[in-house]
């Protein structure tokens, strides 16, 4: 650790749920957790049906582990309802609402109180803390606003915690380059293959992505690597740390990673009860360490509860270490729906961005294209990935190789590899498309 990220932690004042003892944090969380149980079975219509056909009833709740037998909430409930049925609370009394883009289906709806919106601003706020930004830093904002949560609770917890927010939003690189070179921010939310594309255009008009004034980026919204850190905070050197959520469960801040560990994203658990389920057999409660999905319950939210949400990001639980009793998540190594069943083997985009970014040959940019060709049965998979601009053709030839060597290792399957043109392949402007799936339809 650097003597400026020394510095940067050594101040932080934190809330007096991140510093009690993990026994006092499930007392709290068992309390808040019955509640919430017979608050939702009560004010949700869905939420009554499902535990009546269940079987189960909030007062068979007496332990955290009696969480295991309350039916799950997925996505599909929530579009089901749409607009308004998973609300517990009056319209009046809802202060604002964000929805999906609906793109895949219905859009889901989330809502929120005053309340609600007072506790989402000191979570964002808490895990920006986390991960180095202080009161009074400039802080600016590349998340998209809008319906999409993460633009204004990004904001929101910046100034809840008394930082200077520049309220850019996606899009227009250009303008986000000029505005960091002329306001000098010291930190910068976006995803980061957002951060990368910012990286990328500096670079192409002859700046150098190291000598901005941003020391931190706080970059969620998209699983990432390892890799994809070293790549970034060498690139643009500066700290860069994860932020977790996702809309249905509040938004971003439901987990921050500490600057000072670098570690995985601390859950607040005051708020948020975590569990891990076997993705293949939903009703197997996996213990901590053991990867399977992410499933969350809200603890304290009032215009939307939500019971046992199925996130479908793969992980796992692991004990806190800057934030001793609230645990931690490691790293998503992607979502079930983004699985690729590549000849019987499971595949993610993350796992060929971590074997990329280890072959210097080879840049963070890179598509997957699945095909089905004609007269075959067998679906290929193509990865398209930019070279670096100083390779040669033979060191081209030779980092395909690699890649595809080291693929079929690690992964188990088979591909072909693609090495394109710098700059050929489409750029982020929010959340980054990956898989291009070509094959015809049935």
């Amino acid at each position: 650790m650097t003597q400026e990220t020394v510095a940067a932690t050594s101040d932080a004042v934190l809330d007096r749920e991140e510093t009690i003892s993990r026994d006092e944090l499930e007392v709290l969380q068992l309390s808040r957790l019955q509640h919430t149980v017979a608050y939702a079975y009560d004010r949700v219509p869905l939420y009554k049906r499902k535990f009546d056909e269940h079987g189960v009833h909030p007062t068979d709740l007496r332990e955290l582990s009696d969480l295991a037998k309350f039916p799950f909430t997925t996505k599909e409930d929530l579009r089901l309802e749409y607009p308004f049925g998973m609300f517990a609370v009056p319209q009046h009394e809802v202060a604002r609402i964000h929805a999906s883009s609906g793109t895949t289906g219905r859009a889901t709806v989330v809502g929120y109180t005053k309340k609600d919106l007072a506790d989402w601003a000191k979570l964002v706020a808490r895990s920006l803390r986390a991960s180095g930004v202080r009161p009074g830093m400039k802080v600016h904002n590349a998340y998209g606003y809008g319906l999409f949560t993460g633009g204004m609770g990004a904001h929101a917890g910046a100034e809840a915690l008394g930082c200077t927010v520049i309220p850019i939003s996606g899009g227009q690189t250009e303008r986000q380059i000029t505005l960091i070179q002329d306001f000098k921010p010291d930190a910068i939310l976006a995803t980061p293959t957002y951060l990368l594309t910012i990286a990328d255009a500096m670079m192409k008009q002859g700046i150098d992505p190291a000598s901005t004034s941003l020391k931190y980026a706080v970059l969620g919204a998209e699983p990432w690597t390892e890799e994809m850190r070293h790549e970034l905070e060498v690139t643009m050197n500066l700290k860069a740390c994860d932020i977790y959520g996702l809309s249905e469960v509040m938004g971003p801040g439901v987990a921050g990673e500490a600057v000072e560990t670098q570690d995985g994203s601390h859950i607040w658990e005051d708020h948020f009860r975590p569990e891990i389920i076997d993705a293949f057999d939903p009703s197997v409660v996996l213990g901590d360490g053991e990867h399977g999905e992410l499933v969350f319950t809200s603890l304290t939210k009032e215009a939307l509860p939500i019971i046992r949400y199925r996130t479908k990001d793969l992980t796992r639980l692991l004990p806190g270490t800057a934030r001793p009793a609230h645990r931690r998540m490691g790293r998503i190594t992607g979502r079930s729906d983004d699985m690729i069943i590549l000849r019987g083997v499971n595949l993610f985009p993350s796992q060929i961005e971590e074997i990329a970014l280890r072959i210097p040959e080879l840049s963070p940019h890179f598509q997957l294209e699945l095909t089905r060709p004609a007269g075959q049965r067998m679906d290929q998979l193509t990865v398209k990935i930019e070279r670096r601009e100083s390779v040669t053709v033979e060191g081209v030839a030779s980092a395909a190789k690699v890649l595809q060597q080291q693929i079929k290792i690690h992964v188990g399957s088979s591909c072909a590899v693609d090495v394109v043109e710098p700059g050929s392949l489409e750029r982020s402007n929010g959340k980054l498309r990956r898989i291009y799936d070509l094959r015809p339809k049935a």
